[in-house]
């Protein structure tokens, strides 16, 4: 699977298996991370994946998992498989507790069934026996030491152990008052010597109290005496003791054979234990390195979203500085990357980032990267990073690199994935690179994937040339003279030999020597790359300011579009309005006509009825007549214009509503948007002339379906300045027209630069009140809450 044997080492794989290590919570765990291997077994990684991220999730977002207490179980187990072996107390209490965390996580996992299925496996069919529990609970107490009543002999014996020290107490407190009150005693009060109580007396005096001398001071002084009568009492406590202590070897021992037939269980558990300590560390790491399960699919692929290496992650981490992010995809069309630029800049370290992580995919392991990335599984791995160069089996460098590729040539297929640093190095270069490229196109033929970097010419123009090998460049800022650890695809990059040569200060005339010495086609191609890196990065700047610009451009578009329909659909009520009060008018007029003419027939044209009916004919035609144009204008152009008048653009016939007057300017609201007018273009328009369609649009007050779906909250994150800030005035605009009180604007935290725009932009608006913060619970300076007046 992996060659050589030390590529672990080599991509710090090794190093990532440390630190899951130090997440452990027992040796078991250790030993299990040590066993951690790099598979190809499509089901297992991905099983063994999503126990990690199960395990993830419950320390992130669910109550903690009940773990507290490993202990090595089994070892306990195959001790009590030998008959006549029994375990300690402290031995007993190490599986009593193991076992309170056994079940507590399966009852944990019980309780939350379906939710963490690929954990739960763990534990499919085990069956919870709590007998063993109860009889382990009937001999130790919670502190783990055997219970008095254990037994009734047992409990004879303490009782027994009891009343002869209160016995033995009672008497030498009496003969120590005795001795002392006869001055016999040396200053102090009763000491313990050889385990015994003592009584401590002066020398002179030892021969007056019949005892057993157990010491006596350094300067020969005092003598520490057992009184006679002590003497036998503590001997037969002492006698208790080993009575004791047999009978708890018998309850121990009693104990052990009852477990014995549970030992296959207890293996169980333990293996249990074991599995969750590990899967435990593995999410810890996880959540360290900040990493997430990719999509994983079974074929020799991947594309890698915003991946970092995790020791380098780590590494920064601490001092407080962020990883640039790779971004590389490898596939059936892209097989082979390979990837050039100048020295120190990035391109070993993107390397060993594909390689180390898919390793970790490859063990079960969460990387960090995007959760949209894919990983594959590849059959085997090659590797030639660094020098190995063996006295032993007299390897120079070049010969070492050149036994690795034979293997690769040899042995590679297209589930290879190969990682090649410093492709061709080590001899000539006249004749390293074409081996090199003679190489690289044989792997090429045989479907392998991988990357390698290198310096080399011959093989930057073979990959440009050649189906399924892509250029790639670490990008370079050749105005500051340094790297920017980004990997571009699609071009090869320069090495920036004299540019990095003349930045650290080589003389010129050496730096001349040199550019005279190279070949003329050499100089013009590293010259034709970094002068298309340049024009790339102009190009590209360009590119995104014609981006924003368009988008602009769109959203102008889109709001005239929006108007230009407003405008249309109020003509068609106009007309509608117009024409339907048209239709009342003949209507109403030919009835009229019809009942006047009826009436002079029925009066036989009597002159004074005819001259009453058409008097009546003309009152009629009056109510209907409409004032002309210029009159009604004037009338209403006549009235004084507040704020909520309904106004009328002269040159347009627009409609809309006052929002608010600057001296001769008018802030007029025409549906969802708003102009400035001056104020001799406006005029007063009576809400009959305002189609209804219009005030509905207008006004918050009669506009419920408008309010409801009206939103006071926008979220801007990861949103250019201008973008957000012109966000956030339509939003402030439609706020203003439907009088809310405030807006709550979502921006993040970051470095608080966007929140600084956006605040520094609302004070502009006379509309503002004030603005402030959300909770520190609830998003805290990442949340701006902006009251209106």
């Amino acid at each position: 699977m992996l060659y050589p044997d030390n590529s672990a080492d080599k991509l710090g794989f090794t190093e990532v298996k440390e630190l899951i290590k130090a997440h452990c919570l027992s040796t078991m765990g250790q030993q299990m991370v040590d066993k951690i291997q790099v598979m190809n077994n499509f089901d297992l990684i991905r099983k063994f994946l999503s126990q990690a991220n199960e395990f993830k999730n419950i320390l992130q977002n669910d109550v903690a998992l009940p773990i507290n207490h490993f202990f090595d179980i089994k070892s306990l187990a195959n001790k009590v498989r030998i008959e006549g072996t029994f375990l300690s107390e402290e031995e007993f209490f190490q599986i009593q507790t193991s076992l309170t965390t056994v079940f507590a996580v399966i009852a944990y996992f019980n309780e939350r069934e379906g939710q963490y299925p690929n954990l739960e496996a763990l534990f499919e069919h085990l069956p919870i026996e709590k007998s063993i529990l109860k009889k382990i609970d009937m001999v130790l107490d919670a502190k783990g030491k055997i219970r008095p009543n254990a037994s009734r002999e047992l409990q004879d014996i303490t009782s027994g152990i009891s009343k002869a020290e209160q016995e033995a107490r009672r008497k030498i407190d009496h003969i120590f008052k005795s001795a002392s009150s006869s001055g016999w005693t040396a200053d102090g009060s009763l000491t313990i010597r050889d385990g015994r109580l003592c009584i401590p007396l002066l020398a002179e005096n030892k021969r007056k109290l019949k005892g057993f001398i157990h010491d006596e001071s350094a300067t020969g002084q005092t003598v520490y005496i057992e009184p006679e009568e002590v003497f036998s009492l503590n001997n037969r406590i002492r006698d208790f003791e080993f009575e004791r202590r047999r009978e708890i070897v018998r309850i121990l021992t009693q104990l052990t054979d009852e477990l014995r037939p549970y030992v296959p269980l207890l293996l169980s558990y333990h293996g249990l234990l074991t599995k969750l300590d590990f899967v435990r560390a593995k999410a810890l790491f996880a959540i360290d390195v900040e990493g997430v399960m990719p999509v994983v699919v079974n074929e020799a692929r991947l594309r890698f979203i915003n991946a970092r290496h995790p020791l380098l992650f780590l590494s920064f981490k601490k001092e407080q500085k962020t990883v640039a992010p790779l971004n590389v995809q490898i596939d059936e069309g892209t097989r082979i990357i390979t990837v050039s630029g100048p020295n120190a800049g990035g391109k070993s370290v993107c390397m060993k980032t594909v390689g180390l992580l898919q390793m970790m995919i490859q063990a079960g392991l969460l990387i960090p990267a995007d959760e949209s990335s894919t990983a594959g599984v590849f059959k085997q791995l090659f590797v030639d990073i660094g020098d190995d160069q063996s006295i032993e089996s007299d390897l120079s460098t070049y010969s070492a690199h050149l036994s690795k590729m034979k293997h690769f040539v040899e042995m590679a297929n297209g589930k290879t994935m190969i990682l090649i640093d410093e492709f061709g190095t080590g001899t000539d270069p006249q004749f390293g690179g074409p081996i090199a490229e003679a190489v690289l196109e044989s792997l090429n033929h045989k479907k392998v994937r991988g990357m390698v970097t290198t310096h080399y010419s011959n093989l930057k123009i073979f990959s440009s040339n050649t189906e399924g090998i892509e250029n790639a460049s670490m990008l370079f800022d050749n105005v500051q003279m340094k790297p920017l650890y980004q990997l571009e695809v699609g071009k090869p990059g320069s090495s920036y030999a004299f540019e990095i040569a003349q930045k650290i200060g080589l003389p010129p005339q050496v730096l001349n020597l040199a550019k005279n010495k190279i070949g003329f086609t050499q100089k013009k191609v590293d010259t034709l790359l970094v002068d298309l890196e340049r024009e790339k990065k102009e190009i590209y700047d360009t590119k995104v300011q014609l981006n924003r610009q368009q988008k602009r451009v769109d959203d102008l578009l889109t709001e005239n579009e929006k108007l230009k329909s407003y405008l249309e659909e109020n003509q068609r009520a106009l007309i509608r309005d117009a024409k339907q009060q048209a239709k009342d008018i003949i209507t109403n007029a030919n009835k009229l006509v019809e009942n006047t003419i009826a009436e002079i027939k029925n009066n036989q044209a009597d002159k004074e009825k005819t001259r009453a009916l058409r008097e009546n004919l003309n009152r009629e035609a009056q109510k209907n007549t409409v004032k002309t144009e210029a009159s009604a204008a004037k009338q209403i152009a006549d009235e004084e214009i507040r704020v909520g008048d309904w106004v009328k653009l002269t040159d347009s016939n627009t409609t809309g509503q006052v929002m608010e007057i600057a001296k001769d300017n008018i802030i007029i609201a025409i549906g969802d948007l708003r102009t400035v007018a001056k104020r001799k273009r406006v005029q007063k328009a009576s809400r009959k002339e305002v189609p209804k369609e219009i005030r509905r649009a207008g006004t918050s007050a009669s506009s419920t379906s408008d309010v409801a779906g009206f939103s006071p909250e926008i979220d801007v994150r990861g949103m250019r300045g201008e973008d957000a800030l012109h966000a956030i005035e339509k939003l402030l605009d439609r706020a203003i027209m439907m009088s809310f009180g405030n807006l709550k604007v979502i921006h993040g935290k970051g470095d608080g630069i966007l929140r600084k725009l956006i605040r520094g932009y609302l004070k502009k608006y006379n509309e503002v009140s004030h603005m402030e913060d959300e909770h520190p619970d609830r998003g805290g300076d990442g949340i701006t809450y902006v009251h209106l007046k």
